[in-house]
């Protein structure tokens, strides 16, 4: 008997060890398989943010004395625009939104610039360069050193980084997270594209649609405004989602092939992981205005008292002291 519970005992021993050793290698198979998938991902971001990058001359703006630093959780500000490229000139940009984040304060705050306020374009190459004109003509002039440059002189703010979009390959980028859901103010038609009231679920062309339609909003330009940040709202929102992994060489292509910026793959995750919390609370600010028109030139004016105002309030989230603006 004592024979047989041993056998029994050496044998259940047996069986168990193998089913562990059967476990550890299951695991450890699904390991390596899942550190070759996810290594495999990563060398495909690294790659499509290489092409992406696109650093400017300058390392620091003028308006800061030192370069930012993620590890020291930093206040930062970037400026996004989106540039709509027409055949026979260098484009121009059909969106700028200036983002300022502050991850001690849990505060990010979204401000979107008309594209036809008047203010001094700056060349910071050239000064006999510099012009006064409707700010989106600043890319055409001096590319986007001249619109970030610009986008300083209007708000007296530092501009640390940018990313810069082509608004025709938008689209690409809409469809790569499979559309979007938006709640549609207005019936409109843009460019063969018709956009009924209400919720709807759009693709990229529409969604592109959306985003630049102005003339048939009645806030015009801060009407536009407003949807342009929903979008890449929501564009971010689905870009998180985990049924947007599947699809993540689709994003990256739409993404390499339509976006610019200076920033580098290693400052995108330190922001990931540091400036979340930035998320928490986001304002969004517009920017109050009259249309005026100037030697047969329609612009948008905004006051210096306004630019006051609003620089005081980015250059207070930015942790910089406040100054007056330049007239």
């Amino acid at each position: 008997m004592e024979i047989n519970r041993a056998t029994i005992k050496k044998k259940r021993k047996k069986r168990k060890n193998k089913f562990l050793r059967f476990t550890l290698f299951t695991f450890f198979i699904l390991l390596i398989g899942g550190g070759a998938y996810f290594y495999n991902v990563y060398m495909n971001v690294a790659s499509a943010v290489d092409k992406m990058n696109k650093p400017i001359s300058r390392e620091v703006s003028e308006k800061r004395e030192e370069k930012v630093e993620f590890t020291k959780k930093d206040p930062i500000s970037i400026l996004m625009v989106g540039i709509d490229e027409r055949e026979g000139d260098n484009g121009r940009t059909d969106s700028m939104i200036v983002i300022t984040v502050n991850p001690e304060k849990k505060t990010t705050k979204i401000l979107s610039i008309p594209r036809d306020t008047r203010t001094e374009l700056i060349n910071n190459n050239n000064s006999r360069k510099n012009r006064t004109d409707k700010i989106n003509h600043a890319y055409a002039y001096g590319g986007i050193e001249m619109s970030i440059a610009s986008v300083e002189h209007f708000l007296n703010i530092p501009i640390d980084y940018y990313v810069e979009v082509n608004m025709e390959g938008f689209k690409d980028i809409v469809d790569a997270v499979g559309g979007i859901e938006v709640d549609n103010q207005y019936e409109f038609e843009l460019d063969g594209t018709t956009l009924y009231e209400g919720q709807q679920h759009l693709n990229g062309t529409e969604a592109l649609a959306y985003a630049r339609m102005r003339k048939q909003d009645p806030r015009g330009d801060i009407g536009r405004g407003e949807r342009q940040r929903e979008v890449i709202s929501k564009i971010i929102d689905k870009g998180k989602s985990l049924s947007t992994l599947t699809k993540y060489t689709d994003i990256l292509d739409a993404l390499e092939n339509n976006i610019k910026t200076n920033l580098t793959l290693n400052e995108m995750i330190g922001m990931q992981s540091t400036y979340k919390p930035a998320t928490e609370t986001i304002d969004k600010l517009e920017i109050e205005g009259e249309g005026d028109t100037i030697d047969n030139v329609w612009y948008y004016i905004v006051s210096d008292e306004t630019r006051q105002t609003l620089s005081d309030e980015l250059r207070t989230l930015l942790e910089l002291p406040i100054e007056a603006i330049e007239e």
